[in-house]
């Protein structure tokens, strides 16, 4: 903790909780009338707060279907598409981004702290990488799939 504020000693620490970092992506997100969302579809490393995001995103695609299912008379195959759109968010976004914001911390290195520079630098470069970590690029490539 001194490490982090200086100043800070004499603390107790009460408890500490060892947590082990996997990955994991459920094989569809729908069994017929059944359905996965957030960590029971998708279990990823806490960093980047991808996890709670992504489960976000699953809820709320998914009541979007279930209503115009509901109230418009869509046909059931229209839940067929959060499977499709949320799964391959899952692996091409947040599996991706989780697993290389943990080799950025694991290695600290001299070329990560570059590499955010020069896209700090460049303001396209700034837009894209915003764009995918706050996860919108992932919203536009579940649109591009229907």
């Amino acid at each position: 903790m001194a490490g982090v504020v200086p100043g800070v000693h004499g603390y107790e620490i009460a408890h500490v909780t060892l947590y082990r970092v996997h990955q994991r992506v459920a094989k569809t997100f729908r069994q017929g009338r059944a359905f996965l969302a957030g960590d029971a579809a998708h279990i990823n490393n806490p960093l980047g707060g991808m996890g709670m995001n992504g489960g976000i995103h699953d809820a709320i695609n998914l009541t979007e279907r279930l209503a115009t299912v509901w109230n418009d008379g869509l046909p059931e195959s229209e839940l067929d598409r959060y499977d499709l759109q949320r799964r391959l968010a899952t692996l091409e976004s947040i599996q991706t981004q989780t697993i290389q914001n943990k080799r950025n911390l694991e290695t600290a290195s001299d070329e990560f702290r570059q590499d955010m520079k020069e896209i700090m630098a460049d303001r396209e470069r700034s837009r894209d990488y915003l764009l995918k970590v706050s996860m919108i690029a992932s919203l536009r490539r579940a649109a591009e799939l229907g």
